[in-house]
């Protein structure tokens, strides 16, 4: 699996079928601060992911 984070930086995941909020936790990402593209379409955090994907996280600004 490939993840692109919002400074560009790619790393690569060897990891069998998951969540997208368990792979943005154990990546050290909140999954309530960003949003998850897949192939170019965006994701639910429910959605699994396999070890052929590319997803990008999107950072969400908050404000008032």
């Amino acid at each position: 699996m490939r993840l692109i984070l919002p400074d560009r930086e790619v790393r690569e995941l060897p990891r069998d079928p998951a969540p997208v909020g368990t792979i943005l936790l154990e990546a050290g990402i909140n999954p309530l601060d960003v949003m998850v593209s897949r192939n170019g379409k965006l994701i639910t955090d429910d959605t699994i992911l396999g070890a052929d994907d590319e997803i990008r996280v999107i950072r969400i600004s908050h404000g008032g």
